[in-house]
This record gives structure tokens, sequence and C-alpha cells, in this order.
């Protein structure tokens, strides 16, 4: 059961949250739709080509970014039902992709009403936090600074304020706003989520949509492992299938110079035992880029431990998993999209330091890799984020990237799972 203290403490952590979420429901939905509408204007005339897709995936990591916390801080899942957009596309095809998608009109309706439902929705719990803060104050005198005692200088909600007894009564009403406060703030944050689910979720034909997403994600993940495959093939075809035959060859040829030339026969010998290492070695990396051996053995935490000790990049990595583990294919998306992310970071953010942090929280796995490069990372145009989305995706799994130009940048994953 949750104590006074915990309630209070919950009480004030949905006020602050409140707070931000009205500073972003306001500013950045308000930005973000001003720069769409714009952006949809300028199509016909060309320069909305290149404009539009960057425009948009501002407008779905915002979107997603609030998906996330929407799970995180009220357990409200909002499922995203975005199209894959093809790799490669061209400018005018991604274009027409991505307004022909349901979800991108859904998030472009959800930002106007953001910026004032929302924008409200989120002030009204940080209200009932703060706003007995100047109740207080009032009643301990700051009535002074607006009146003399002789007319009514400011109003405190209803109670118009003229002097101390005025200002007393301000103190009480900021004891009544705070006690409601206790109760309702947690539950009015949610209400602010509620609201954006039921704008950003699928509506009519969402099992449709569900289907479709889940066709489009499999097909995605049937295309990768096939990919995946024919890497694995052209990895042994080139390197050890290569040394092995090699090998083969020079064995045969110290069998007939074993009599003739005994010191050219331990030369081969020599070599022949030189190339066993590297295929080894080759075979080994191989092994390790399909399914690491530290993953299957000591699970997610660990191998991504591991991973972050050889990045050339100072990295640490946290994990707080409660001692279970999820699925091996959940584990392994996980492992190689924290991989992709850390590969990111390493060759285009110029950072000098990288956090890992991992949690289950909510029935789900969420990971988030920061680093305090130069930041302007997106998801999309072909870039090695777009390719996690869609392996995040064959499990529903959210990407939000936070990358504001100077840094830093944060990258949140979420693959809901059951831990073991």
């Amino acid at each position: 059961m949750e104590t006074n203290r915990e309630r209070a403490r919950t009480v004030l952590v949905a006020g602050v949250r409140g707070l931000g979420l009205a500073i972003v429901s306001l500013g950045g939905s308000l930005t973000l739709f001003v720069l769409g509408v714009v952006s949809l204007v300028l199509v016909p005339f060309g320069v909305g080509l290149i404009t539009t897709p960057w425009v948009l995936a501002g407008v779905r990591a915002h979107a997603d970014r609030r998906r996330l916390l929407a799970s995180q801080w009220c357990g409200v899942r909002i499922p995203p039902a975005y199209r894959p957009v093809p790799p490669g596309a061209r400018p005018w095809t991604r274009t027409l992709h991505l307004l022909r998608d349901p979800a991108t009109w859904r998030d472009l309706r959800w930002l106007p009403v953001d910026m004032v439902a929302g924008f409200v929705t989120a002030l009204v719990p940080a209200a009932l936090v703060f706003y007995p803060l100047e109740g207080f104050a009032l009643a301990f005198g700051l009535w002074r600074v607006f009146t003399d005692g002789t007319y009514v200088g400011w109003w405190y909600g209803f109670v118009p304020v003229s002097g101390q007894g005025s200002a007393l009564l301000a103190g009480l009403l900021g004891v009544g706003i705070l006690v409601a406060s206790y109760f309702f703030t947690p539950a009015l944050l949610r209400v602010h989520f509620l609201l954006t689910r039921s704008l950003l979720a699928p509506g009519q034909g969402e099992l449709a949509e569900r289907v479709r997403v889940l066709t489009e994600t499999r097909r995605d993940a049937v295309d990768g492992s096939a990919a995946e495959l024919r890497r694995i093939e052209r990895d042994l075809h080139d390197g050890a299938q290569a040394r092995l035959v090699a090998m083969g060859m020079d064995l045969g040829t110290i069998e007939a110079l074993l009599e003739k030339n005994p010191a050219k026969a331990r030369e081969l010998l020599a070599r022949a035992r030189q190339s066993s290492a590297e295929a080894l070695d080759e075979l080994r990396d191989l092994v390790r880029g399909i399914h690491p051996p530290v993953l299957a053995e000591r699970g997610l935490g660990d191998a991504v431990r591991a991973l972050a000790l050889r990045m050339p990049v100072p990295t640490e990595a946290s994990a707080e998993l409660g001692g279970g583990r999820a699925d091996a294919p959940v584990e392994s998306a996980a492992y190689f999209a924290v991989s992709e992310v850390l590969t990111n970071a390493v060759k285009h953010s110029g950072a000098d330091r990288i956090w890992v942090d991992m949690r289950y929280v909510d029935g789900a796995l969420r990971v988030s890799v920061t680093d305090n490069g130069r930041g302007g990372a997106v998801v999309g145009g072909g870039s090695g984020l777009s390719g996690v989305e869609r392996r995040l995706g064959t499990f529903d799994g959210v990407l939000a990237v936070s990358s504001p130009a100077g840094g830093p940048t944060m990258v949140t994953m979420e693959i809901p799972c059951v831990l073991s």
C-alpha cells in the first residue's frame, strides 16, 4: 500500500511532468504544425518534396516520444501504425508514401489539438501542485505588493485580495487546492495521455490496419532474414571456405614433399596452421554476428555490457531487468538494435561519451542510448535508424529519437515482452 510520503512524491512528480508536457505541447506541437502546413503548401512548388519528409519525420518523432511517455508515466499504450517507408526512395516517392499513410494525417490532426486541449490537460495537474504556492505567499504578506489594504489589488482564484484577512482566505483556498492535488493530480495527468491516445491510436478499421502493419513488418523480417542469409553465405564463401580450400591444397603439397623436401614441407605446414587459425577466427566472428555466445549464455544485460567494452568511445551500460530474460528473438532484436545505434553514434555523432540504460517497466523492455555528440540524428532517408525501426517493428516495438542540433542525442527503444 502506498504511504503518504510515496503519494506526495507521486503527486509532485506528476505536477512537474504536467508542467513539462504543457510546455512541449504548446511549443513543440505549435512549431511542428506550422512547419507541416507550410511544407505541405509548398509541395506543388517542388520545395515541399524536399522539406515534407524531414518535417513529417519530426512530427513522428514528437508523436513517438509522447507514446513512450504515455506508457512509461501512466501505463497508457498508444500503438503506432506507420507504414514502412521504402529505403532509398526518391523524394517524390517518399513524400507521396508518407502522405498516403493514414497515420501521418492522424499525427497532423493531433498537433493542433495537443497545442490547445493537450496544453490545458497537462497544465491542470501542474497548476494543482504549484498554484497553492501563490496562495501561501499571499497569506504570508505578498498581498502588500499589490494593495495597501484599501482596494482589491489581486485575485487569487475567486478570492479578491484586499488585505490580510482576504489574503488568509487565499491561503485557505491554496490549502484546498493542495488537498485536491493529492487525490487528483496523477489521474488528471493520465487524462492528458488518454486524450493523446484517442487521437493517435487507429480508430475505425483498427483491426484491418493492425493486420496490414503486422504483414508489412513480418515481410520486412523475412526480407531481413534472407539478406542476412546471403551475407553469411558470402562471408563463408569469400572467407573461411577460401582459407580451408587453400589449407587443403597446402596439405596435399606437404604430403608430396615430406620425403623429397622436408624443409619446404615444414614451411607449408606452418602456413597451413596459420590458415586454420585465421579460418577459425573468421568462423567465430561469423557466429558472433549471427547470435553472440554471451547473449545466449548470460543474457541481454551482460551482452550489451560486453558490447560497450568493445566500443572505441567510452561507453557506460547499465541494466535493471529484474533477473529475468525475454524470449531469444526479442533479446536478439534488442541486442542488434543497440549495436546499430552505438555504431551510428560512433561513426556520425562525434561524441566522446555514450550511455546505455536498459530497464524492464510496465511489460516492456526499454533501452535508451544517449551520446554527447553534435546531434541532428533523424529516422529516415536510408539511415541506420530506419533499419532499427523496422527491426523493432517486427515485435511491435517503438523507436523515438531526440537529437537537437548541438546535441545531445537520445535514442529510446521499447519492445513489449514478458520476462521469464
